[in-house]
């Protein structure tokens, strides 16, 4: 059994995986990892190897930690992946965006793959028939739309994420909700547009933690998953023991 951990910018996902096949997820909060640790220990006494990514430095003290229980993968750029990079800067290309593109070649073998991850920024990355990455882009998510209105603004209040009863907002706060949904939404559209305009046979990943709420706002024929990057890392470990 492998344990997988993804430490992000506000939380850490953890899953636990029998081969490909997840027994157990949760998200923690970085003051809370030690005992988590130890409690799967505990609960899956089969794990025998670990693989960490973060969007940040791993902190030293919690690689260690999980060093002293299982055989462990701290996943960089150096590490050997089951497609080819063809990133122009691949030192600067995050870790996340590497396991999400692992779990399309994985799941979705000899297709044209557009994979995006709705989190506190919006990433889109493609991979296509050959197992080649190309990049994509990447925007600002739902949650940092809100936040920068604000922040960069005398007057605008921070909302929550809502949904716009119109797309014609008829109160400042209306129109902060249709701006931000309406624009997220309608910039995902353009951007499946644009690669289907290039690739016509494009399958469409949606993950990430909006995701959920996006899936139910946009067009049939997109795979929305929770688990796409756990098991992403899942395969880049299984990919790495296997050689």
């Amino acid at each position: 059994m492998n344990l997988v951990i993804d430490i992000g910018n506000t939380y850490i996902k953890i899953g636990v995986f029998n081969e490909s096949q997840i027994v157990y997820k949760d998200v923690i909060e970085q003051v809370d990892f030690k005992e988590t640790i130890s409690t799967l220990k505990r609960n899956y006494p089969l794990i025998t190897d670990a693989i960490i990514s973060s969007v940040s430095n791993v902190r030293e003290e919690l690689t260690e930690h999980i060093n002293v229980f299982f055989k462990t993968l701290v996943l960089d750029h150096l590490i050997e992946m089951p497609f080819e990079n063809l990133y122009r800067t691949p030192k600067t290309l995050g870790l996340d965006r590497l396991a999400l593109v692992a779990a399309a070649v994985d799941q979705f073998p000899g297709k044209n793959v557009l994979i995006i991850d709705a989190g506190t920024c919006i990433t889109y990355d493609f991979k296509n028939n050959k197992e080649q990455y190309f990049g994509g882009s990447i925007s600002p998510g739902i949650k940092l739309r809100y936040t920068s209105l604000h922040t960069f603004t005398a007057k605008l209040p921070l909302l929550e994420l809502k949904e716009p009863r119109s797309v014609i907002g008829d109160s400042t706060e209306e129109a902060i909700h249709s701006g931000v949904i309406h624009g997220v939404l309608n910039e995902i559209k353009g951007l499946i547009e644009e690669y289907c305009n290039i690739y016509p046979d494009l399958t469409v990943i949606l993950t990430g933690g909006d995701a959920h709420f996006l899936s139910k706002r946009l067009k049939n024929g997109i795979f929305a998953t929770s688990n796409f990057l756990l098991e992403g890392l899942n395969y880049i470990l299984a990919f790495n023991n296997s050689r």
